[in-house]
């Protein structure tokens, strides 16, 4: 089987995760952590829909990390979203890491709002 080497362009992928924190771009990121192609910064969690909403004319999906384990969200959060038209996928953060990173590399349009693992 021929190996592809992934490449993101200018966009920057999650590089990994531990108790607490993320990394990205070589940058360690402590707390929730909303992730776009073009950036990555603190995110207010689940409380914090507007930030998500802010993004909706520049994604289509949003990436829900619950932390170390799958929990549904408030369904406000959900609902909000899905108003706007935005997709929710909600699972881990380990996964939600693994999934943005294969949906970066196919140059979708997405963000990843990641509670952190403790």
């Amino acid at each position: 089987m021929p190996l592809t080497e992934i490449t993101y362009g200018t966009a920057q992928p999650i590089e990994g995760y531990g108790p607490g924190f993320f990394r990205v771009g070589g940058h360690v990121l402590r707390g929730a952590l909303l992730v776009t192609p073009w950036e990555a910064g603190p995110w207010g969690g689940l409380s914090d829909v507007a930030a998500v909403l802010a993004l909706r004319d520049k994604i289509d999906v949003v990436l829900l990390g619950m932390g170390r384990d799958i929990a549904h969200p408030p369904p406000e959060f959900r609902a909000a979203l899905e108003e706007a038209g935005l997709g929710v996928d909600v699972m881990s953060s380990a996964a939600a890491a693994r999934t943005y990173n294969v949906l970066l590399s196919e140059g979708r349009r997405i963000v990843a709002c990641l509670l952190p693992v403790d």
